[in-house]
């Protein structure tokens, strides 16, 4: 028989060894949030509902998307940044979140959030956007939409998810390679944007895929071109800028997900194992996306770290472009 000392130590040490091991399989043992930094309607709740949906089938968990608008993505964006590195809180990010901090720069703020403190884990969607106008207006192909604004310089409006976003910096690629000058009327999202030019409040819009298509189908807006290199599935009649004689003019709306640095590797493996199978097995969430016309485009570990630090460096130097916005 045992000492009782050493049978005391014994049972503690085997009491102590499921408890850590279940501790560690427990992950998540609550609800999970997806902080979307737009309103309802953009490109990055079209991506986060249905994904956080199929990751509520993987994690048996309840995935609540949180929209938290503002300053363009800033303020969402940063509160994921600062949020506690337990994995329960997750950022849809999308491609301007790369350079919001430089945007800061210009406007000589400090940034709300840096880069270093976001860690990419996997890109869910990647789209070309689509240069969209409503269907009532007088521009039915990108040459009358550019004669239109060479002849009214500063007169025809675009809107943005707010300045140096995406849809900003899609927009000034155009701006740019046309020689045009348009009026930026910056929202605080893509789906506010969005609404304005179904309103006929705004004219003229760069929008990711997935919130355009519906409209488009129903006649309501336009598409005049698409920034990628092939033509859209679902947009096959719409040209490309390329084709049309603008080159340079390429560029894609993302969405991907980010965790807070700190967040144990452990749990930033299991987000990644649970996006890849939500996103290789979830015929629903694949059937979602598709219907929205932004199909699936999944890359994670070094490819996605790789692609975001390219593309950012990219975006970066079209905001440098673009310059100080007052």
């Amino acid at each position: 028989m045992l000492p009782r000392r050493r049978l005391i130590a014994a049972l503690g040490a085997a009491g102590c060894m499921p408890l850590a091991a279940r501790a560690q399989e427990a992950w998540p043992s609550r609800p999970v949030q997806m902080i979307v930094a737009f309103p309802p309607g953009g490109q990055a709740d079209v991506t986060a509902r249905p994904t956080a949906a199929a990751l509520e089938r993987v994690f048996r968990q309840p995935v609540p998307v949180v929209n938290r608008p503002g300053a363009g993505g800033i303020l969402g964006s940063a509160s994921v940044a600062r949020a506690a590195p337990d994995g329960y809180t997750a950022l849809m990010a999308l491609s301007s979140l790369g350079v919001l901090p430089e945007s800061e720069r210009i406007m000589g703020r400090s940034p709300a959030y840096t880069l270093d403190q976001l860690v990419p884990v996997a890109r869910i969607t990647a789209d070309p956007t689509v240069l969209l106008v409503p269907a009532a207006s007088p521009w039915r192909t990108l040459e009358d939409f550019i004669a239109a604004a060479k002849q009214r310089p500063g007169a025809i409006t675009y809107g943005s998810a707010g300045n140096y976003s995406t849809l900003h910096v899609a927009m000034a690629m155009l701006t740019g390679s046309a020689g045009i000058d348009l009026l930026h009327v910056p929202f605080q999202g893509g789906g506010p944007a969005l609404t304005a030019l179904l309103a006929g409040t705004l004219d003229s819009l760069a929008s990711g895929p997935g919130p355009a298509l519906p409209h488009v189908r129903e006649g309501r807006l336009r598409a005049l071109a698409c920034w990628g290199r092939e033509r859209i599935p679902g947009f096959e009649e719409v040209p490309t800028f390329i084709e049309r004689g603008h080159p340079e003019v390429e560029f894609y709306i993302w969405s991907g997900v980010f965790l807070p640095v700190a967040t144990p590797a452990p749990v930033q493996e299991r987000w990644r194992q649970a996006l890849r199978q939500a996103c290789e097995g979830d015929e629903a969430l694949k059937r979602a996306l598709d219907a929205a016309g932004s199909p699936l485009a999944y890359q994670d570990g070094e490819a996605f770290r790789d692609f975001f630090r390219e593309d950012t460096a990219r975006l970066v130097r079209a905001v440098q472009r673009i310059g100080r916005v007052e």
